[in-house]
C-alpha cells in the first residue's frame, strides 16, 4: 500500500487521554504553541517555529496524512506531536516529538514513538516495494545533552547513541581572526541566483558527511526559506577562473531566541567547502567574514554546531577561530526489523528533534 494511504495506527486515545489525528493547515497556530509553550519550560537552543511546520505541511517527499500525529485533548488543544522524515532513497529516517510539559509521565512520549517506529517501518516497506531502497528500517532522533528524560525515553525503547554534536559560541567583543581569501577566489553576499549552483555545492561538500544525504531541490527551498535565514548574513565563495561554486556559509538570526537566550545570535547553519577547494584556508576565510557581518548587524555571538568526530578536522578549525562548546547533542539510533512495537514505557518528554547537524530540522 502507498505511503500517503491514510490508514495507520495512531496512540489509544483512552490510555492516553487525547484525541489522535494527522495535522492539517488548520492546525498551525495550534501545532506552534505547543511547541513554543514546551519550549519555554524546557529552553532548548532551537525549537521549530510556525514557518518550519508550513514546510512540514508543504512536503511532497513525507505526505504530512502518515508522517505527522497531533494529539487534543477535549478542548481541542494539542497536548503532543510527532513526525517521522525520510528520503525516498535513504537508508534511515529521523524523528521529531513533543509533549506538553503539563501532560508529560503519562507514557504520551512512549505512545508518539511507538507510533513513529510503526509509520518508519511502513515507509521502508513503501519505498522497498518502489525500488527506491533495500535499507532496513532504522530511526535517528536527536536530544539535546540537558534533557535527560528524552534520553531515558529512548534508552527505555531500545535506542543507543552513536553521534554527539557540540554547539559552539564565539564572542564578538574580542578581536577577530585575520583570514583573507587566496587570489582568485571572491566573496559575495548570497543571492536568489546562487541558491541552485550553492545546493550542488553543498551536495558535493557534504558527501563525505555523517547522515547526510543529497539535498533535492524541495528540501534546499526548505533550507533556504527556513523562517530565520538570514541571507544578508550568508556568503559564498566563487572560484574567479571557472566561476564555480567553491564554498559557502548560510546565516539564521533567531529573535525569539534572542530574547530567551539573552544575546543575539548569528549562527551558521550551513558551512561548506568543496574538496577540491579545501586546505586553502576558505573556511577560516568565511566564518571570519560571517562574524564581521554578524557585528554590523548587531549580534553579540557567532554560534554553529559541529559533529565531534568529524572527519574534516572541522572542530580544530573551529577551536582554532575562537569557537568554545558551549552544549552537546546526542544522535540516537535504533534498527527496526523486529515489526513488533517497543513494549510501552512511561517517560518524559519535550521535544526532541530530528538526528542531523544544524537546527532546521531534516524536511
Amino acid at each position: 500500500m502507498p505511503f500517503d494511504a491514510a490508514s495507520q495506527a495512531l496512540p489509544d486515545a483512552t490510555v492516553t487521554g487525547l484525541q489522535w489525528r494527522p495535522a492539517t493547515t488548520d492546525d498551525l497556530d495550534n501545532w506552534a504553541a505547543l511547541i513554543a509553550r514546551t519550549a519555554a519550560v524546557e529552553q532548548p537552543a532551537w525549537y521549530e517555529k510556525r514557518g518550519d511546520l508550513v514546510h512540514i505541511l508543504e512536503s511532497t517527499k513525507n505526505p504530512p496524512q502518515t508522517s505527522t500525529l497531533l494529539g487534543l485533548d477535549g478542548s481541542g488543544v494539542a497536548r503532543a506531536y510527532g513526525r517521522i522524515s525520510k528520503n525516498p532513497q535513504g537508508d534511515k529516517a529521523t524523528g521529531m516529538a513533543c509533549v506538553d510539559p503539563e501532560w508529560q509521565q503519562r507514557g504520551i512520549g512512549s505512545a508518539v514513538l511507538v507510533w513513529q517506529e510503526e509509520q518508519v517501518r511502513r515507509r521502508f516497506q513503501s519505498d522497498e516495494a518502489a525500488g527506491h531502497t533495500t535499507a532496513p528500517p532504522r530511526l535517528r532522533i536527536q536530544t539535546e545533552e540537558q534533557h535527560e528524560h528524552q534520553a531515558t525515553l529512548l534508552r527505555g525503547h531500545g535506542y543507543g547513541a552513536v553521534r554527539w554534536f557540540n554547539e559552539m559560541h564565539r564572542p564578538l567583543t574580542t578581536e577577530l581572526p585575520d583570514a583573507p581569501l587566496a587570489a582568485g577566489l571572491q566573496l559575495r553576499t548570497l543571492e536568489p541566483s546562487l541558491f541552485e549552483p550553492v545546493r550542488h555545492a553543498h551536495n558535493d561538500a557534504f558527501r563525505d558527511h555523517w547522515g547526510s544525504e543529497p539535498r533535492d531541490e524541495e528540501s534546499w527551498r526548505f533550507t533556504i526559506e527556513e523562517p530565520t535565514a538570514r541571507h544578508d548574513l550568508s556568503a559564498v565563495v566563487i572560484d574567479d577562473a571557472t566561476g564555480d561554486i567553491a564554498a559557502y556559509q548560510l546565516t539564521s538570526f533567531d529573535p525569539d531566541s534572542a530574547a530567551d537566550r539573552g544575546f543575539k545570535e548569528g549562527y551558521t547553519e550551513l558551512l561548506g567547502v568543496r574538496r577540491a577547494y579545501r586546505g586553502r584556508g576558505i573556511a577560516q576565510a568565511l566564518l571570519a567574514d560571517a562574524m564581521r557581518r554578524y557585528i554590523a548587524a548587531g549580534m553579540d555571538v557567532a554560534s554553529l554546531d559541529v559533529d565531534s568526530a568529524n572527519p574534516t578536522g572541522a572542530l580544530e578549525l573551529y577551536l582554532g577561530m575562537g569557537y568554545t562548546p558551549v552544549n552537546r547533542s546526542t544522535t540516537w539510533e535504533k534498527m527496526l526489523q523486529d515489526s513488533r512495537p517497543s513494549r510501552p514505557r512511561r517517560a518524559g518528554g519535550g521535544q526532541h528533534r530530528a538526528g542531523s547537524t544544524g537546527r532546521t530540522s531534516a524536511r
